[in-house]
């Protein structure tokens, strides 16, 4: 069994940016998600997500670097994010986690992360 920590050592740079590409791919055309991403950022927030994973599991600590702590809640505030935003969001990174074909220990632990923290930033009703 690995721990958080080891996921970086086990799928590397490369699996954190298909994850991140693949998760990214289908916000645009998404009638939830996509009206919440400007299309000129789409390229940064994947950056974002990678660098965060990245340091999250294991990695070089990149977005700390450029970004300082993550305060995750505070950065999703402006944003309506209810159940359906939460369950929509859990969807597509479920997609991208089955298409970034990482190995399954690593998916697993991913896959709950996931779901904790989009529960976690919930701040609306509903």
């Amino acid at each position: 069994m690995i721990s958080d920590g080891e996921i970086y050592g086990h799928i590397g740079e490369e699996g954190f940016a298909r994850l991140a590409a693949a998760f990214y791919r289908q916000v645009p055309a998404d009638d939830i998600l996509g009206p919440m991403y400007p299309a000129e950022d789409l390229t940064g927030a994947e950056e974002r997500l990678r660098d965060f994973l990245v340091g999250r599991f294991g990695g070089p600590q990149r977005y700390m670097e450029r970004r300082g702590h993550p305060r995750l809640r505070m950065r999703h505030m402006p944003y309506r994010l209810d159940q359906r935003a939460r369950n929509r969001w859990l969807q597509l990174m479920d997609r991208a986690l089955d298409e970034a074909k990482l190995p399954k220990e690593s998916e697993d632990l991913l896959r709950g992360f996931f779901h904790h923290m989009a529960t976690f930033l919930l701040n609306t009703p509903g």
